[in-house]
């Protein structure tokens, strides 16, 4: 039992966790309670289950946070981004995956492993004894959130996660809508046309803002409060900020041109990304929502091109839930009160695909150094992963704690040398540092 690390949940960064400690020499038992016990979100009992977008956003290693956490999680050798990489799909300058494909691959690559035991089943109490991670992501079980509850003596806090809606490509009218990357990003042509693209005339924008305003909603149960992370608002939210809201958002049209009606300047575009590797499948991208599903549909055929919709998921929403890291972990992501348990991914208030997986990377190399009598200090926030650790671990705020992205506002700003510089020069000095900080942390650990 002392020499084993038990890790609560096979998501994203439960997954990488047991990857990383088991890469390392340590046997690792994965604990999973799908498809014992189901909940809202998930569809299947695989690993690593990507239950809202299939994108893991920007892969520009050298002007975006997040393409440089990717750098740093496949210099690592990530399961996680090894994964993605191999199922991927176009979508101009991110990197997106067949969600179906990238999961069932994390499955066949754990259950594989020769250090790594897979038991299904619900916990619900945090463990007193052994080496454990909790990585049970935003869905935690009601008792486990208790049990997490009662021994931090605080509330967890709670936001609500909206799901995109799913269209089968065959029912999209392409005589109306078009395919192209915004700005033509992308290397090849087929990534140049990674996303479909439905046009709307400022009176057909404001028909469908009236429409999303006056549709039936999901209602919270009593004494449920929505503390909405801003990277994943629900449409009918940021329509309710302001009439503008989304068209400076997921519907702007800057960088796109109809190429049905080149002449004709779009007031707001809808853009739909692959999903699936057979292109039969697009999520509708941004549009996480609360509404019916009845009104779903109506509100979405709105859309040009979407006249005739046939969905494969509507939208949805659900609970998420977050500790307070930055009072309860130490810098090695242990509990305080109870040093035998890490915590790992979304639940430490990091948000995000990539993010949640990093942290898991980072519990799963620290638990496996301490099971093996190592040191293993975290990295340098200098980095993108050091960053985010250092954020959830004491550098936050904890009175207005709230989940993160990775971001370049996380780093020490760089020193310009030779004055100031421009954004695109500010970035690559980020990511160049953060690179050297990365590879000397891996270079110091034990092969």
């Amino acid at each position: 039992m002392t020499d084993t690390l038990h890790i609560l949940g096979g998501g994203m960064a439960g997954s990488e966790a047991a990857w990383q400690a088991a890469n390392a020499g340590v046997r690792v038992v994965l604990h999973e309670m799908r498809p014992t016990v189901e909940t809202f979100a998930h569809r299947t009992g695989d690993f690593a289950e990507m239950v809202c977008s299939n994108s893991f956003r920007s892969d520009d290693d050298e002007q975006n946070a997040v393409g440089l956490l990717h750098w740093e999680m496949r210099a690592a050798d990530g399961l996680i981004m090894a994964m993605a990489d191999k199922h991927s799909l176009p979508a101009g300058g991110a990197l997106a995956v067949d969600r179906d494909a990238f999961s069932a691959g994390v499955t066949r690559a754990i259950k594989d492993h020769p250090l790594i035991e897979t038991r299904y089943g619900e916990i619900t109490e945090l463990p007193k004894d052994g080496h454990w991670i909790v990585a049970t992501g935003p869905l935690t079980s009601g008792a486990l959130a208790e049990s997490i509850r009662s021994e931090t003596g605080a509330d967890a806090l709670a936001f609500f996660d909206a799901i995109a809606p799913i269209v089968y490509f065959e029912s999209i009218d392409m005589d109306v809508a078009w395919l192209q990357s915004r700005y033509d990003k992308g290397e090849t042509e087929e990534e140049r046309t990674a996303y479909i693209n439905c046009p709307m005339t400022k009176p057909e924008y404001e028909a469908f803002i009236d429409a999303l305003l006056a549709a039936d909603k999901t209602e919270f149960h009593e004494g449920e409060t929505a503390k909405y992370f801003d990277g994943c608002l629900p449409i009918e939210v940021m329509a309710e900020r302001g009439r503008e809201t989304l068209r400076h958002g997921p519907m702007k049209p800057i960088g796109l041109t109809n190429r049905h009606k080149p002449e004709e300047k779009a007031y707001a575009v809808v853009q739909l990304r692959r999903d699936n590797a057979l292109g039969t499948l697009y999520n509708i991208v941004g549009f996480q929502t609360k509404m019916k599903y009845g009104a779903q549909t109506e509100v979405l055929r709105m859309i040009p091109g979407l006249q005739n919709a046939s969905f494969a998921r509507l939208g949805g929403i659900h609970r998420n839930t977050f500790i307070n890291s930055p009072t309860l972990l130490d810098d090695q992501m242990r509990l305080k009160s109870r040093p035998n348990i890490r915590f790992a991914g979304q639940i430490t208030g990091v948000e995000g695909y990539v993010e949640s997986s990093a942290m898991g990377l980072l519990a799963g190399r620290m638990a496996a150094a301490e099971i093996l009598g190592r040191d293993l200090p975290p990295p340098s926030y200098e980095t993108a992963m050091g960053s985010l650790v250092n954020h959830i671990t004491g550098g936050a705020e904890a009175k207005t704690f709230q989940p993160m992205n990775v971001n370049f506002g996380l780093f020490p700003p760089v020193d310009a040398r030779g004055g100031r510089r421009g954004r695109k020069d500010r970035y690559k000095l980020y990511t160049d540092r953060a690179k050297e900080q990365f590879t000397a942390w891996l270079g110091a650990q034990p092969k």
